[in-house]
């Protein structure tokens, strides 16, 4: 064989081999690496209905004999509320409920055993979440009403039958958390659900600089403590977001646990930052333990303690 030929031979040889180990180099490095995972539905627009989330005996207002229990559970990773309603009358349904963030508006389609449909849409307005819309079987107009009321929900309809001109009581229904001893599987179930649901409400608020959600979870007393031992309170949290001082591309947290003692909830997880602050860019990543308490409108953020932030593998 001609030298030329020759190495020219070895040399396609040994472009194919390290091309084939640069691949192994390369899946190995892939493999190791887990794809990040994409988050969706955190804004706090998503969670301005988690309130409803829970295990209820459900009451007509004024009544202390239950006429159903429902079940209000968040799926598809936080970006559905499927309602299961069970009437003691027999009268079975299940709602699902999802923030249509491209209007800005709350869908809920409504099914029942008796082959009834209902879609109603609507916003939060003062606290409030109004969904409205066409009852085609009855041929009226309907508006629902739910509000949280001293950790109870309560839900109110009416209806029209002259376009919305006036309006009649349909029902008037009140939720209460489903009586059970401290500590039973299913409330604790609800309880870590719904504290998870406030801790990425919390940290969706924080991105956005939305300072109103912001001042409904914390609790007036509330505490930060940082790793350097900076302690910050309430009004200095809500003054920063007010200020607009801090642009957020990333605030979310993975690897979340929620314990649960009684009245008393700690959540840890990893939170993840980046953005700049007045200018300064930042990019860290950093444990917090936040701990909540149970009020009778619900649980309410009064510590956290964070570390410092980890140092970046290489």
């Amino acid at each position: 064989m001609h030298p030329v030929v020759e190495r020219l031979r070895i040399a396609v040889v040994f472009t194919m081999v390290l091309f084939a180990g640069g691949n192994v180099l390369v899946g190995r490095v892939l493999a190791a690496e887990p794809a990040p995972s994409a988050r969706w539905c955190v804004a706090a627009a998503y969670r301005q209905f988690d309130f409803w989330v829970g295990d209820w005996d459900v009451f007509d207002v004024g009544s202390s004999i239950p006429v159903a229990h429902a079940r209000i559970d968040p799926i598809l990773d936080g970006c559905v509320l499927r309602e299961d309603y069970q009437g003691t009358d027999g009268h079975k349904g299940q709602s699902f409920t999802i923030y249509d963030a491209a209007r800005r508006v709350w869908h809920q389609s409504w099914v029942t055993n008796r082959g009834e449909l209902l879609e109603i849409e609507g916003k939060i307005e003062n606290g409030e979440i109004i969904l409205s819309g066409e009852d085609r079987a009855a041929g009226s107009l309907v508006r629902g009403t739910w509000k949280p009321q001293n950790g109870d929900v309560r839900e109110t309809a009416v209806t029209s039958t002259d376009g919305g001109n006036t309006w009649k009581p349909w029902f008037d229904l009140v939720f209460r958390r489903k009586a059970s001893a401290v500590g039973d599987a299913h409330t604790s179930a609800d309880d870590r659900k719904a504290l998870a649901a406030l801790d990425f409400k919390y940290q969706a608020a924080v991105k956005e600089n939305d300072a109103a959600t912001m001042e409904t979870i914390l609790a007036d007393d509330f505490a930060l403590v940082t790793g350097s031992g900076k302690v910050y309170t309430k009004a200095d949290l809500l003054a920063e977001a007010r200020s607009g001082r801090v642009c957020y591309e990333r605030q979310d947290d993975t690897q979340q646990t929620v314990r649960i003692w009684g009245d008393t909830a700690v959540i840890t997880a990893l939170l993840t930052e980046t953005g700049s602050d007045d200018g300064r860019l930042f990019d860290y990543d950093l444990w917090f333990s936040d701990t909540d308490v149970r009020t009778p409108s619900g649980w309410r953020y009064v510590f956290g303690q964070a570390s410092s932030p980890l140092p970046k593998s290489r």
